[in-house]
């Protein structure tokens, strides 16, 4: 289960957005959607592993990755401007319909896909992709919202935090039985992409605009409701930062959501990338079935 997976970058908007895309581009389609601090670096691994069934597309958003990265001046950074950007590249593709795998941040742009054009999306994979508030622990979340709420110097100094090499590492090894398993490049390499000159600000920008996710969520749980979507969520149930009642709750909107607690944390693909795979390709063969 192994293809070669091409490394392209597509000018959207006026933007350099990079991707990662592999398989036949007439198989059914699988969008894989990052969350923070990463970028499509973390579907390194999986996106092989799908693309012998599957046109598997992963983009690194704007202001991650290999993307382009303007400053917080001359870019509206939001999840409302992320989502543009990534509908932007699918439609340049020819990507019509897709399953959509998501995860942290990537949660919040496919769900913005999804209630806004619900025929788009096939089905939903969701890997520590919170879509309710259950799943926000509190010593985590706190701090942001204070932040979004009341940006001060006070509450900034709190959020920075998060930009810091100790915290970029935790996000990586919390709620990891054996934290050998993840490789040191995963936060080496997001933290070089952070420590970019501006790029703080950017993220600090994405920090105050997280509660516009929190408000869709009234309206997505009703699109869950009326669409029914097929959904898996396979999650790190050791999660410090989306915690597993956040993958219990989808059942209350989809009774019939296969919901999947793993023994790892917030980037499960780090250390379960096998179950992830298997869990997910039985899931999607049962779709189109």
């Amino acid at each position: 289960m192994s293809a070669a997976v091409h490394h392209r970058t597509a000018t959207v908007d006026g933007l350099d957005v990079f991707y990662r895309e592999a398989g036949d581009p007439q198989a059914p389609a699988v969008v894989l959607l990052h969350g923070f601090p990463t970028g499509s670096h973390m579907f390194r691994n999986l996106i092989p592993r799908l693309a012998d069934e599957y046109h598997v597309i992963a983009p690194d958003m704007i202001g991650f990755g290999h993307s382009a990265a303007p400053s917080a001046d001359d870019f509206d950074y939001g999840f409302d401007a992320l989502t543009d950007v990534t509908v932007s590249l699918l439609d340049r593709l020819g990507v019509e319909r897709f399953a959509v795998y998501v995860q942290d941040y990537g949660a919040p742009v496919a769900w913005r896909i999804a209630t806004r054009s619900p025929h788009r999306v096939t089905a939903i994979v969701t890997q520590n992709g919170n879509a309710y508030t259950d799943g926000f622990v509190k010593d985590f979340w706190d701090g942001l919202f204070a932040y979004a709420d009341h940006p001060t110097p006070d509450t900034e100094a709190v959020v920075r935090e998060a930009l810091s090499p100790g915290m970029i590492r935790w996000q990586y090894v919390n709620g990891v039985a054996d934290p050998s398993l993840v490789s040191p490049d995963t936060w080496a390499l997001d933290q070089a992409m952070l420590a970019r000159p501006g790029n703080d600000a950017v993220q600090l920008a994405l920090f105050r605009d997280y509660p516009s996710n929190v408000a869709l969520y009234p309206r997505l749980q009703q699109y869950f409701r009326e669409s029914r979507v097929p959904l898996l969520a396979v999650w790190g149930a050791g999660d410090e930062i989306f915690g597993p009642d956040g993958a219990r709750a989808f059942r209350r909107d989809l009774p019939d959501a296969e919901i999947h607690l793993l023994d790892t944390g917030h980037f499960a693909l780090e250390t379960h990338l096998e179950e992830i795979t298997d869990r997910m390709r039985g899931f999607l063969a049962r779709v189109a079935a």
